[in-house]
């Protein structure tokens, strides 16, 4: 049977603790300062069986207003919720904090549990419709309600039968799902080492998973899972909703802890600002710039930049493990107040940097729907990684691209940008030659830097679709096309000069006696006209095959000597040309003075 994890919530001093000790028999308060005073303090956690059989964790969180991140990190992680109203003290201040919390986390199931009823029977029906009328715009709005006193025992069968029923409607977690664990605690164990804890909301947790540790501004470290336990019991695989404790291989305690996450390695995107939008709370273009966003266990100090009252972009101080459509508490660190929540719609929004951006971005994020538009995201950037659309929760493992975009090697292409890159690049290439016939043609740098493509990993087929072709890291025209201009009449005087002896290099002065420089040399090379060599040699590109037909004849292996008197040249020419020769695996070393063919 699905087990389960439930949050308290409520005012101090209301019974959250008290209850959860009656219901399961554990002391969820784990501090002595804690017990001492009588008052949550930070995170506590207790398990029990229902009668149904189902499993369920509790996760007690403080009702001081001091303590409401503490609160927080504990509500933030859970699906359903216990909140807590006192009879005799009825509806109070934390009571509106953690109402506020819960609708801006977006949790739907829960009921609502009146305390100390044998103090105040006469106030459990005004209590139960006064906390009914606070939820009737959230999600808790048709929670069923009980009354119980912990410490006379009354109310907790019917409590039980209660929760059970809700459990029951509560959705299925995904044992599936891509593993995010928020840390809600960190410590060492003599002989085991770092153990770290969390409620596992998707994914499996499995003995000898290789994890990524990030958040709370660290570099992300992998770790091993030496260990698992759920419940205080030694188990090789942790299924959602459970409570775990983890033991880590690869991190010490002390460099992990509450905010921080683990993470399956390549699986997600880690943020650094999102385009939100507002689900409940107070308006965003009236939020303060400054404020707290809490998500999971993490509290992260950002910077807000309202398009309008529904609209945001917000900046984190360090980078976030997010999706498309995570909710994202905003929280005022000076006054300590629930702002309100909003829904992630774009985890890797496009820069902001010419004027009229934030204009066309806010009506573009209007028209968006809950779910991300992936036509508008591909759209945007030409192209996008498939492998990005899945980290950042766009699409799934199973998606196919929307009309207008194409699959090409691992990437989604968006068509009508695409054959606006390939019209481009021919303007690009052409107008380059025109302007400079001698060029070596445009690189992919500039031709990235020109086209504003994300990447040159399709590079090669816009090329060829383009009827291009690259050379040396250069787009250029096909080379059937080069004219070389200027270079043209003293490139075919030489190209006729080598055809009747081959090996017969020109001297430097012949060169420039027929036009040719260092820069119309290489261009006739591009063009695959000439051969370059050392020392200024140049021959045709035929050369080199030449010149392994006449050293096959000599007796191998064979001197430099006998190379040049074969190929009927000057050692100036020879020993570049035999380097050549080596360098491309044609002929072989085989002493300072010896080489031989390889055949």
């Amino acid at each position: 049977m699905t087990a389960h994890v439930v949050a308290t919530a409520g005012h101090v001093d209301h019974g959250k603790s008290t209850l959860v000790r009656a219901l399961t028999g554990m002391e969820p308060d784990r501090w002595e300062e804690e017990r001492r005073r009588g008052l949550t303090i930070d995170l506590g956690f207790a398990w029990t069986t229902l009668p149904s059989g189902r499993e369920v964790a509790f996760v007690d969180v403080p009702g001081h207003g001091r303590f409401i991140r503490n609160a927080l990190a504990g509500l933030a992680t859970a699906t359903v919720v216990c909140f807590v109203v006192a009879a005799d003290e009825g509806w109070s201040a934390q009571s509106s904090d953690h109402r506020d919390a819960i609708a801006a986390l977006g949790i739907r199931h829960g009921l609502i549990v009146v305390t100390k009823a044998d103090r105040a029977p006469d106030l459990v029906a005004a209590t139960i419709e006064r906390a009914r009328s606070e939820f009737a715009h959230t999600g808790l709005r048709d929670a069923p309600a009980v009354a119980v006193s912990a410490v006379q025992g009354t109310g907790l069968d019917s409590f039980r039968q209660v929760l059970d029923e809700v459990l029951a409607q509560a959705p299925a977690p995904d044992a599936g799902g891509r593993l995010r664990l928020w840390i809600d605690r960190s410590f060492s164990v003599s002989g085991a080492g770092t153990v770290v804890t969390g409620t596992l909301v998707a994914g499996t947790l499995t003995k000898g998973d290789r994890l990524m540790v990030v958040g709370q501004g660290r570099e992300p470290r992998e770790v091993v899972i030496r260990a698992l336990e759920s419940r205080d019991q030694p188990a090789d695989v942790v299924r959602p909703m459970n409570r775990a404790a983890v033991n880590l291989r690869g991190v010490p305690a002390e460099d992990v802890g509450r905010g921080q996450a683990l993470i399956a390695p390549g699986a997600w995107f880690m943020a650094t600002e999102v385009d939100v939008r507002r689900i409940g709370g107070t308006a965003l273009d009236e939020v303060p710039a400054q404020l707290t966003v809490h998500l999971g266990t993490t509290a992260v100090p950002a910077r807000l930049r309202g398009f309008d009252s529904e609209h945001a972009r917000i900046t984190f101080d360090w980078p976030l493990p997010l999706i498309v459509g995570d909710r994202l508490l905003l929280r005022d660190p000076a006054r300590r107040l629930v702002l309100g929540g909003v829904g992630v719609l774009d985890p890797d929004p496009p820069q902001l940097a010419r004027r009229g951006d934030g204009t066309r971005r806010r009506a573009a994020l209007a028209a968006m729907p809950p779910e991300g538009d992936v036509l508008a995201k591909v759209a945007g950037r030409g192209a996008v990684e498939v492998d990005h659309l899945r980290r950042i929760g766009l699409i799934g493992s199973d998606a196919v691209p929307p009309p207008e975009v194409h699959a090409l090697g691992g990437w989604w292409l968006h068509l009508p940008t695409y054959d606006e890159w390939r019209g481009k690049l021919r303007a690009l290439v052409e107008s380059d030659a025109a302007r400079d016939q001698l060029t070596p043609g445009v690189s992919q740098g500039a031709v990235r830097d020109a086209l504003g493509m994300p990447a040159a990993h399709f590079i090669d087929r816009l090329v060829s679709d383009a009827g291009l072709e690259q050379h040396s890291g250069y787009v250029r025209l096909p080379r059937a096309r080069v004219d070389l201009g200027r270079a043209e009449a003293g490139v075919a005087k030489l190209e006729a000069r080598l055809l009747e002896n081959p090996f017969l290099a020109p001297l430097a002065g012949d060169l420039t006696a027929l036009g040719l420089g260092v820069r119309e040399l290489a261009a006739a090379e591009r063009a695959g006209r000439l051969l370059r060599l050392q020392g200024g040699v140049v021959l045709l590109p035929s050369a080199p095959e030449l010149a392994v037909r006449a050293l096959a004849q000599l007796p191998q292996p064979f001197t430099t000597s006998q190379a040049r008197q074969a190929l009927g040249t000057s050692r100036r020419v020879a020993i570049p040309l035999l380097e050549h020769l080596d360098g491309r695996g044609l002929t072989r070393r085989v002493d300072d003075d010896h080489r031989e063919v390889v055949r």
